[in-house]
């Protein structure tokens, strides 16, 4: 299983950045450190998402994935 880190923002309705991650640790330890970096931003959200696949993922958490700026910057890894 893959994991993404997503933050994303609500109001404007796009990806502020992503990364994959191979193992759940690593992927958490930079949840935390973002949660820490956008504490003050309310429309903010930080999430890990885990999916085998991109594709999956996509069905999945589509929210995250078709954001307006989503396929701009690469996302789905």
């Amino acid at each position: 299983m893959q994991h993404y880190l997503v933050i994303y923002n609500r109001r404007k309705g796009h990806i502020v950045r992503h990364r994959r991650f191979l193992a759940p640790g690593p992927a958490l330890a930079a949840r935390f450190e973002a949660e820490r970096e956008f504490r003050e931003e309310p429309d903010v959200e930080v999430v890990v998402l885990g999916a085998g696949s991109s594709r999956s993922l996509m069905r999945t958490h589509s929210r995250h994935c078709k954001a307006s700026r989503a396929y701009s910057i690469g996302w789905p890894p």
